[in-house]
């Protein structure tokens, strides 16, 4: 399989990249340790905010232009912001790598922040944020961080709040920008068909000679769990639940068990969830499982959706599940089928030169090392039945849940009595 490699360069910055010579295009990611982990409640959303402005045109571009330069040949040019990073990338023909280099470190070095393209932009958020709110099956996962980890900024929403929005400054973003925004916190990803030697030279020449007075990584305070139930009143149609269970930290070699476990429980069609409660019952549309991993924290999280008469019978039946597999665990056989999904999802998913940078950068940046696929193939084979067994006993405490529900629901409805052992 190929493999990436690892270059320092003199003032920090580290750079990580895959060379994939049977491909005709590449990705290039800029990929920063700052998110809404690394806000305050009075700041919350200036990471999201200072991502839409880095395309709002330089002091040479308009935003236009910039769109413009990655449209016109053919190519990709976005980014994202999470809980612990931001990422601004493109994608295209291996021969335009240097005009998307370009691109991305004008955006990056000189982009104008002008009051009026702010006022523009704080619009557009607010849309965003509108129509947050107007999608319930999103908006109870962030219900459901915010109520776990309150008073923490890993419970903080992405997006931020309307009012924050309103009151950021051309200072207050260049004051986060240059704490947050500094070479210990950057890493460049670049995975796809590209020459090593002139990858040093176009990354050194439009990054090499950049230096800051911070040289201080992200560090991240260890969040308190705590077993809240949030339930938000709201006209709709549906009820959307959220349950949470602690998870487990990025890094932890405990998330290939985890993993196995979650393909059974909930994590597609064929899982023990789906199949018992909408393909038997017809209750939900839509119920899944999924785990989140961050530095030091963690979430496993099951959601599901049904008509507000159904909650109870829903609830019911999900913690039955969570019981069975705590006495029961998985068979031999599950777990088997379970570990070649894993693999087959993992190996299908490192196809595209995007999810290649993506995997290589994520990992480089939040962990500070990266598993090759046969590395992660090995972990993957090597989960046993006593793994299953020891993780299943670590998360599935039934005597620690959060809960988030968002819908017309039941006023004289305990969902505790339904999910905590007492």
């Amino acid at each position: 399989m190929n493999m990436f490699k690892i270059k320092r360069f003199e003032n920090g910055i580290r750079m990580v990249y895959e060379n994939i010579p049977y491909v005709k295009s590449v990705a290039f990611g800029l990929w920063i340790a700052s998110g809404s982990r690394n806000e305050r409640s009075e700041n919350n959303g200036i990471s999201h905010f200072i991502e839409h402005m880095l395309f709002k045109g330089t002091k040479d571009k308009t935003a236009q232009e910039i769109a413009a330069a990655i449209d016109g040949i053919g190519g990709q040019l976005n980014g994202f912001t999470g809980k612990e990073c931001t990422c601004y990338y493109t994608r295209t023909l291996d021969e335009h790598l240097e005009l998307a280099v370009e691109v991305i470190a004008d955006m990056f070095f000189n982009s104008r922040m002008s009051k009026k393209d702010m006022e523009i932009e704080r619009l557009v958020i607010n849309e965003e944020i509108n129509m947050y709110e107007d999608n319930p099956e999103d908006l109870v996962h962030d219900v459901l961080s915010s109520a776990i980890w309150k008073g923490n900024p890993l419970g903080f929403g992405i997006l931020g709040t309307e009012e924050n929005l309103e009151a950021f400054t051309r200072k207050d973003i260049k004051e986060y920008m240059k704490v947050h925004y500094n070479p210990s916190n950057i890493v460049i990803a670049v995975a796809g068909s590209f020459n090593e030697n002139a990858l040093f030279d176009l990354v050194g020449k439009y990054f090499g000679s950049w230096s800051s007075l911070f040289t201080e990584p992200s560090v991240y305070d260890v969040p308190d769990f705590k077993p809240v139930f949030s339930i938000k009143e709201k006209d709709t149609e549906q009820m959307h639940i959220c349950i949470g269970l602690e998870g487990i930290e990025h890094g932890s070699d405990d998330i290939y068990p985890l993993l196995a476990i979650n393909n059974v429980l909930g994590g597609g069609m064929s899982s023990r969830l789906f199949q018992k409660i909408r393909e038997q019952k017809g209750l939900v549309y839509a119920i899944y499982s999924y785990p989140s991993s961050y530095k030091n924290a963690g979430i496993f999280t099951i959601y599901a959706g049904m008509k507000p008469d159904n909650v109870e019978t829903v609830l019911k039946l999900i913690s039955n599940e969570i019981q069975t597999l705590k006495d029961k665990g998985l068979e031999e056989e599950e777990l088997v089928k379970s570990k070649e999904q894993l693999k087959g999802g993992f190996i299908i998913g490192l196809e595209g030169t995007s999810s290649r940078m993506n995997a290589i950068g994520k990992s480089e940046l939040l962990l500070g090392h990266i598993l090759t696929p046969d590395e992660v193939l090995e972990k993957v084979n090597n989960i046993t039945i006593e793994d299953v067994k020891r993780v299943i006993s670590r998360i599935f405490d039934l005597s620690k849940v959060g809960f988030a529900a968002i819908g017309k629901s039941k006023k004289d409805l305990d969902y505790k009595k339904y999910l905590l052992v007492q």
